[in-house]
């Protein structure tokens, strides 16, 4: 029997164990993942929503771990999708395989560091720079007629907790705790004294994770972990030949934001405090240098440094290199010096100061991005807005792209199975191979495959585009706000509504709710998890929310009977990193509006569209309330991203099926 043959039992075996049928797309999709890694070359797999998309790339991942040396890495977009895994999904799927698979096989969980407690820091081995710990403490008690601060008692949870726990993996706390206090107990990678020098390195959960991950056959992880693999280099994973990177529509943005930077005033006046108070260092120096950074970058305005540094930044900055060089040789430790967390925290926060700063300074040589931002604040009736340009800027550094990096970390002398439910657009996958490294000169040869879907999206699902609306503005317009209450009165509740602003969202719910007489639940009313089951286990309850929505619903049933759209989710037009990029495709020639704008937007609406038809009894209509979709060039080009869904401009055809459509009907 040859490996295909096999890894398609091995499948028939798991569905059928799990009361399942099989499905076409998830045979291709097994098949192909199989060629890619028999044959070592890149895939890209498109595979629709019901595909069974986790098994079709986990079994063929268990089934190549057996007779391979080194572990398969599986990483996901989330920490959330990756718990998901290791915690539902591969449980069930090797108690199906029982006795088919060659030997058993061990999976692991890999994560950062910050998120397993720290025994060093738990016992008191870091100085304590915020009130209300209790490092100090031996007793569970507070002293009599007192009570101990929400912190301390967070604090106390985790000391009892850690006591129990066998990984000190944070989301295995349930209920769980604040961040403020999970701080209190856990370290950054660069703030680690390391296993050689820590008194604790035995008992450290971060090394026991990662010494499992070391003998494991496969390594459920993140792409924050393989952004730092591919672009620093540092051993965070096993070593491997073969990735498989799930949700890889979002790869790009994950790894830009795990290797940017940011520098203010405030973050290096803390580090030189730190460095003041644990390495009896003199900053002066540094403070003044500071002073100047913070002067440089007061008026700025918020967004691309389209010239790059002005002279006066420049100069701070390099000064404060120079300063934070110096402070890091005075405050180096003695060769055989006792191991000092206040030290090493100092320290780090240092190294990492004069790192960002080096790479603005080089930032132009590096093909990076240079902008400043400046801190949200909630306004009454306006929502979170910036703080003014009066107010000093923190300057942040970002790679204008990640193919570069990826193609040379992540995919050379490796096999890379790259798989999402929304890759192409249309049939093509050059858009999204070309932003990972994929494409142009000297690029690695893949292969593209769409598997499809089990769905009958023409039958099952509607696309509505609100043509007759006026084009959409910053401002929520009034046309929208009806369009949305006639939609939702013809259905009877059962909407998800996804906006492109938290303001908005806010401002629809609020209004809305006193018009119709459904409730209306709000992101940021509650936990995401809790909202959207209440959202799931009342059908005619409405979800309004933001980009986490877009992504993040999976509700089969009448629950999610209509999907509103309030407009094209094209970037912020201020956002600087969108703005570089399409900048730099202008530059060489392409059409940078489409390439970079046009090709986030599509990729972001198919994903909203697909919160709607989740199995194959569903049905329903996905609203899509920017007339731009029926009016612009581009619509064509977004709506090849979409589930074939039957298409209208119609309300009258939309607001009756609607009303078909209500559970009650």
């Amino acid at each position: 029997m040859d490996k295909q043959a096999q890894v398609l039992d091995l499948l028939e075996t798991a569905v059928t164990s799990m009361g399942g049928s099989m499905r076409t797309g998830q045979q291709e999709m097994v098949k192909h993942v199989v060629e890619a890694l028999e044959e070592e070359t890149h895939l890209l797999v498109q595979a629709g929503t019901g595909t069974g998309k986790s098994m079709g790339y986990l079994i063929p991942a268990l089934a190549h771990a057996q007779t391979s040396a080194k572990p398969v890495i599986v990483s996901t977009a989330t920490l959330a999708l990756q718990s998901q895994i290791v915690g539902r999904d591969v449980p069930r799927l090797l108690e199906s395989l029982k006795g088919k698979l060659s030997r058993p096989m061990d999976v692991a969980l890999l994560k950062g560091r910050s998120n397993y407690l720290c025994q060093y820091k738990l016992g008191g081995g870091y100085p304590d720079d915020n009130e209300g710990t209790l490092f100090e403490m031996d007793a569970p008690a507070a002293p009599a007629g007192q009570m101990f601060s929400p912190l301390a008692a967070e604090v106390l949870k985790l000391r009892d907790w850690a006591d129990k726990t066998d990984t000190g993996d944070r989301d295995e706390l349930i209920p769980g705790v604040s961040d403020k206090a999970w701080k209190q107990v856990s370290v950054s990678a660069m703030e680690c004294l390391g296993s050689q020098k820590c008194p604790m390195a035995d008992e450290c959960f971060s090394e026991m994770a990662r010494a499992r991950a070391s003998e494991a056959d496969v390594v459920i992880t993140n792409h924050a972990l393989l952004a730092v693999s591919a672009f620093e280099g540092l051993s965070v994973l096993p070593d491997f030949e073969v990735a498989i990177i799930d949700e890889a529509h979002e790869l790009q943005d994950r790894v830009t934001s795990s290797v940017s930077g940011a520098l203010s005033a405030r973050t290096v006046l803390t580090a030189a405090g730190g460095a003041k108070r644990h390495c009896g260092v003199n900053v002066d120096e540094l403070t003044k240098a500071t002073a100047r950074l913070e002067k440089s970058l007061t008026g700025v305005p918020t967004g691309l440094l389209e010239q790059g540094l002005r002279e006066d930044m420049g100069i701070a900055l390099n000064d404060i290199v120079e300063q934070a060089r110096l402070v890091l040789a005075l405050s180096k430790p003695e060769a055989n010096a006792p191991a000092d967390g206040g030290r090493q925290t100092a320290r780090s926060q240092m190294q990492a100061i004069m790192d960002d700063a080096i790479r603005m300074l080089e930032a132009e040589e590096r093909r990076e991005v240079l902008y400043t931002s400046r801190p949200r604040e909630f306004v009454e009736g306006r929502g979170y807005v910036e703080t003014d340009d009066s107010q000093p800027a923190t300057l942040n550094v970002a790679p204008l792209s990640v193919a570069g990096k990826l193609r040379e970390g992540l995919f050379d002398g490796r096999t890379v199975v790259l798989t999402s439910a929304t890759l192409a657009i249309g049939s093509q996958f050059d858009a999204v191979a070309g932003s990972l490294g994929l494409m142009g000169q000297g690029a690695p040869s893949w292969t593209g495959i769409d598997v499809g879907s089990p769905f009958d999206y023409p039958k099952q699902g509607i696309l509505y585009v609100a043509k007759h609306l006026p084009k959409p503005g910053r401002q929520l317009a009034a046309e929208t706000l009806d369009e949305i209450e006639e939609l939702i009165s013809a259905s009877g509740g059962g909407a998800l509504a996804l906006f492109t602003s938290k303001r908005s969202a806010e401002e629809a719910a609020a209004i809305l709710r006193e018009k119709l007489d459904v409730k209306i639940l709000c992101q940021g009313d509650a936990s995401m998890k809790s909202l959207v089951a209440d959202f799931s286990a009342e059908r005619d309850t409405c979800l309004f929310g933001t980009m986490t929505l877009w992504q993040g619903v999976d509700v089969p049933g009448d629950s999610c009977r209509l999907v509103i759209i309030d407009k094209i989710p094209f970037p912020r037009p201020d956002d600087p990193i969108s703005k570089a990029r399409t900048e730099d495709v202008a530059k060489h020639g392409g059409n940078g509006f489409m390439q970079v704008s046009a090709t986030h937007a599509a990729i972001r609406l198919a994903q909203g569209a697909g919160r709607l038809i989740r199995s194959v009894q569903d049905k329903g209509v996905v609203a899509v309330l920017d007339s731009r979709m029926a009016t612009a060039r581009y619509g064509s080009f977004l709506k090849s991203s979409l589930p074939p869904m039957w298409p209208t401009t119609d309300k009258k055809v939309i607001t009756g099926v609607l009303t078909r459509l209500k559970p009650e009907a």
